[in-house]
């Protein structure tokens, strides 16, 4: 078999893994309340259910995969610094923790991936018996990619998370408004927004309510919420809350201005989008549009060209 072969076969794999990766996203359970979700199933059962037929009732990805995951997250903390574990969990919940991932799991699937990619390329290169020089250099490579593929995953979700709150901010801060104009207070205005949407805004407000009802202060609640969710419309939105609740200035003009900066924002964000995409369209453009326009007009005149006795002066 030839390298080229060789490498599309790794390539293909890696793809291929790369695909079960985001379909195991995908299937993952979102970042919900389970106590919530658990009280809920048992609400609307008629008959009583055992322990153990409880457990067998949850996906197999609830009952294997994750409890799985989480021992060996749980051994891998043991020989990991604090700082980097505080560091990879407030990654993880700044993008929601979608796989619901131990911080320790995380940093270690890093290294798993790079051994598993580079013990891939080898191995294929030993069964094959072709030059080793070019199977190590492949080996290197993919083991680079299986390391810092974890982290590249990880920052696109919190990228995601981030722009899909922030273009629901204006709606929920107009819904916000409202709910104090009407005589709510602040914290039945969040619960409100929270029964009112199903996005990762709406479960943010949802987990400030909680911790409020647990004992947190509203203002620690808040200025958490804005840490795991690292926008800076809800960091200055958030400390403008706190600030009018110190002072005592009206929450639904401070809500109503909130709402007004945020929806102009967001037109501005819109309007400077909108003039990069002249830019990004000069690229595929000039590489795919105007080749094919250019074979498709002259072609066939280069073909009567070729035919043509003018072609021995060439």
């Amino acid at each position: 078999m030839t390298p080229l072969l060789w490498f599309l076969i790794a390539a293909f794999m890696f793809f291929l893994f790369l695909a079960m990766l985001v379909i195991a996203g995908l299937k993952a359970p979102e970042a919900n309340d389970p106590i919530a979700e658990r009280l809920a199933e048992l609400g609307m059962r008629e008959e009583v259910m055992t322990l153990e037929e409880i457990e067998l009732s949850q996906r197999f990805f609830d009952r294997i995969v994750l409890p799985a995951f989480n021992r060996v997250g749980s051994f891998a903390s043991k020989f990991t610094p604090k700082a980097t574990l505080q560091s990879a969990r407030h990654r993880l919940d700044m993008a929601g923790n979608p796989m619901q991932m131990d911080p320790a799991f995380f940093l270690g699937l890093r290294f798993i991936l790079a051994v598993v990619f580079g013990v891939l390329i080898i191995t294929m290169y030993l069964l094959g018996g072709r030059n080793m020089a070019q199977g190590l250099g492949f080996a290197a490579l993919f083991t680079i990619i299986g390391f810092f593929f974890p982290d590249l995953w990880l920052s696109g979700r919190i990228k995601s998370r981030q722009k899909t709150v922030f273009r629901s901010m204006p709606d929920a801060l107009d819904l916000l408004t409202i709910c104090v104009e009407a005589g709510l207070g602040f914290d039945a205005a969040l619960s409100r927004v929270h029964k009112k949407w199903e996005n990762d805004l709406s479960l943010e407000f949802g987990r400030v309510i909680q911790e409020i009802r647990l004992g947190k202060l509203r203002r620690d609640a808040l200025r958490a919420m804005s840490e795991r969710l690292g926008v800076p419309e809800m960091t200055s939105f958030v400390a403008a809350v706190i600030q009018s609740d110190q002072l005592g200035v009206s929450m639904a003009k401070v809500l109503r201005i909130q709402s007004n900066q945020m929806r102009v924002r967001r037109r501005q964000m819109a309007e400077e989008e909108a003039h990069r995409a002249p830019i990004k369209m000069v690229f595929p453009i000039a590489l795919l549009i105007f080749p094919s326009i250019m074979i498709i007009l002259l072609g066939p005149a280069a073909m009567l060209l070729i035919n043509s006795p003018m072609a021995a002066l060439f």
